[in-house]
């Protein structure tokens, strides 16, 4: 699709209107210091003055391999700026590799959206491209614009090659799990699981199953924020070149019409993400981020209206985990998230305005799907009702969610024993310990895992099923925590659980041998303790010291709000005006 008039007719605005005008265009000594030092940088007055200037915030790195390749197409956006008459300047941005970083990017998410803003509102520019995808990145990148409010595009990083091996085609983290699981039981060796390291993942880009960073990078295109069919580009298709190219293109003719983000990241614009993300069977990272990328926005998102919204949508996407059978290339070739949406238009807010079109209905004319097997028609959906369930009871009061469709359906009404593990090392150290007396029926309890306890609510929810019950054939266990787990994984796992453990929220008083019941079609997670022990328990309770005594991990500890708000620091969520700096 062409991207047309997206701005309306509204009047393009004059050189002097300009942002980096208040750097460049005066009398001053400071606007003359700025011009000289452009000259310092090499560049002729012709090539900026008067055009808008971009910035291109790069999250490419070289321990990154989902961003690997983001530093060849930066030069495809900058061709596109310049093709559009603008004026680009890259800038290097953190970087959160979710395969490398510890104790996880999701402590440094806050971190990159601060470093956005900033960066955007400290220097001469007009407008941004925003370059990323791995799971973290697209919802800081957002952040960040959203509270800076320039006209903005982001391009997405796009999926890797399927992986490879004998004969099987490989979903990067959901079949990482699942022949870790195979090697654990005993059922491969040494020999596959080095095979298996050189076929798994094997191109840039981010993870090609409808895990995290593919849901986010769908959400930021519903969002109205990507040109269209932007996330599914496999990253390194001669596509995702031109989708860069298109992206720069874009962003001058945003900077004219004013078309800032404000216009676009709406109430309406936001329940359509969540609806693309329920509908694609999605990550349940996407909770939280799009609770904190909406709170920015100035909109308030909810447990309660994912939950809602999940009972309207049915899930049409048949990518792993959620699906059975196919990832992001299939995804992409099948119609893309355009193709998606067209079976679904009715649950959409279409009259919104995109980054490319004046409505998201001249957005998705003449979509199609292309593949009925990998995005499903309504009639013969892979789920009736939307992937993620949100919990409440005595053991969540604040909330949880659940990744139902990705469970095995018998353990989605259980009451089991519970088997408490304080911390994560502890888990891994003990898991195996036969004097647990861990069977099938229990119910693996992770705490101290949350926002503050983590810290950076890690993404270890997906507790490993012990041994000896992997060599007996299961493959899934209900298991509850306050971390977060990978939108790759799958399994039995309440998520998020808030308020977290670490300060004192009712997941701090469950003890070994204690009953707990889930009833995901009922909505509940129940501690089978009566209010009077519990109280004791409370009574009894004390609170653990702060992880951290200095550093970002301080202003983290103080600063960080719960799961069921987003995990955004409360000085950035709070609402409130920031000038824009005096440049004279």
């Amino acid at each position: 699709m062409v991207a047309v008039n997206a701005g309306g007719n509204a009047p393009r605005k004059r050189p002097e209107e300009l942002r980096s005008h208040q750097w460049y265009g005066t009398d001053g000594l400071r606007a003359f210091s700025h011009r000289a030092r452009t000259r310092q940088l090499g560049y002729l007055p012709e090539e900026h003055l008067g055009k808008p200037v971009i910035a291109v915030l790069n999250t490419w790195s070289d321990i990154n391999p989902c961003h690997v390749h983001l530093r060849d197409r930066a030069q495809a956006v900058k061709r596109g700026v310049w093709q559009a008459g603008g004026f680009p300047l890259e800038f290097p941005v953190a970087t959160l590799s979710e395969t490398f970083q510890k104790p996880t990017p999701m402590l440094y998410r806050n971190l990159l959206s601060m470093e956005t803003e900033e960066l955007l509102r400290s220097y001469p520019v007009d407008g941004a491209v925003l370059m990323g995808g791995c799971d973290k990145s697209t919802p800081a990148l957002l952040m960040g614009a959203a509270s800076v409010d320039l006209p903005a595009v982001f391009v997405p990083a796009g999926p890797m090659l399927p992986g490879h091996w004998r004969g099987e085609v490989l979903g990067s983290g959901t079949d990482m799990w699942k022949y870790w699981d195979d090697k654990r039981a005993g059922l491969i060796g040494d020999c596959e699981m080095s095979e298996l390291e050189s076929g798994l993942a094997r191109s840039p880009g981010h993870c090609m199953t409808m895990g995290t960073a593919s849901t986010l990078t769908a959400a930021a295109e519903a969002l109205g924020v990507t040109v269209p069919g932007a996330s599914s580009i496999p990253a390194v298709d001669s596509g995702h070149d031109r989708m860069a190219a298109s992206a720069g293109m874009r962003i001058v003719e945003l900077v004219h019409r004013d078309l800032r983000l404000s216009r676009l990241l709406t109430r309406e614009a936001f329940e359509d993400a969540v609806t693309t993300v329920l509908g694609l069977g999605g990550s349940t990272n996407a909770v939280i981020h799009l609770i904190a990328m909406a709170g920015r926005a100035g909109v308030r998102l909810t447990l309660d209206d994912f939950d809602r919204i999940a009972r309207t949508v049915p899930v049409l996407a048949n990518v792993r985990p959620g699906g059975q059978k196919y990832l992001m290339e299939d995804f992409h070739f099948a119609g893309g998230l355009p193709g998606f949406l067209s079976r679904i238009p009715d649950l959409l807010h279409l009259d919104r305005p995109t980054v490319s079109y004046d409505t998201y209905r001249e957005q998705l004319a003449g979509a199609r799907v292309h593949d009925d097997d990998v995005i499903r028609p309504r009639s013969n959906p892979v789920a009736a009702e939307g992937g993620v369930a949100v919990l409440r009871g005595n053991l969540c009061p604040d909330g949880a969610v659940i990744k139902h469709i990705a469970a095995e359906p018998h353990l989605l009404k259980h009451t089991g024993r519970a088997v408490v593990f304080d911390d994560y090392r502890t888990m891994q150290r003990t898991i195996d310990d036969p004097s647990l007396g861990i069977t099938a029926d229990s119910v693996l309890v992770l705490r101290n895992a949350g926002p503050r306890g983590g810290p950076g609510m890690p993404e270890y929810g997906m507790l490993p099923i012990p041994d000896h019950l992997l060599k007996q054939g299961v493959r899934d266990m209900v298991r509850i925590s306050d971390a977060r787990m990978s939108g790759t994984s799958y399994g039995a796992c309440v998520l998020h659980i808030a308020p977290e453990s670490y300060i004192g929220g009712p997941l701090a008083l469950v003890r070994t041998g204690d009953s707990v019941t889930l009833d995901v079609a009922a909505r509940v997670l129940r501690l089978d303790v009566d209010d009077e022990e519990l109280a004791r328990r409370r009574a009894e309770w004390t609170p653990p010291p702060a992880r951290y005594e200095r550093g970002y991990g301080a202003l983290y500890d103080r600063q960080i709000t719960q799961a069921d708000t987003g995990c955004d620091f409360e000085f950035l969520a709070r609402p409130g005006e920031v000038p824009d700096p005096y440049t004279g």
